[in-house]
């Protein structure tokens, strides 16, 4: 029952999701653990995405979160001689995320004016909601 309830209050707030980087600034999530989630679904190792949210690979990340973390473009930008800081806290899991999923749908989005964007992305909320 308290699942049911915890999935309902994710779906009514708005967040996103990203992968946690430990405090020697390495994804915590490795390729064995994307390969455990590409197992046969007969394999007892198989992984399911509720496994990376319990075991802390991937967080979901709230509006009000998002002012205080720092988050990476792509795993490169944690390479200490390519990085724009040190104190990287989470990283994107595709750079077209940190848009949204209703914005990141949206055909060249970098070629469209932002209040465009915008529009585009409100009518997209509204009919995933009909």
């Amino acid at each position: 029952m308290a699942t049911s309830t915890t999935y309902s209050t994710i779906l009514a707030r708005s967040l996103h999701l990203c992968f946690y980087i430990t405090r020697l600034a390495q994804l915590k999530i490795k390729k064995s653990h994307i390969s455990g989630l590409q197992k046969n679904k007969k394999d007892p190792k198989k992984m399911k995405f509720n496994d990376l949210l319990t075991q802390g690979f991937v967080e979901f990340i709230d509006t009000e979160e998002e002012e205080t973390i720092m988050v990476a473009m792509e795993p490169n930008d944690l390479k200490p001689e390519e990085s724009y800081c040190n104190t990287y806290t989470h990283c994107e899991i595709h750079p077209s995320m940190i848009l949204g999923i209703c914005a990141s749908i949206i055909p060249f989005p970098d070629h469209n004016q932002s209040p465009r964007n915008t529009y585009q992305s409100a009518m997209g909320k509204q009919g995933e909601c009909q």
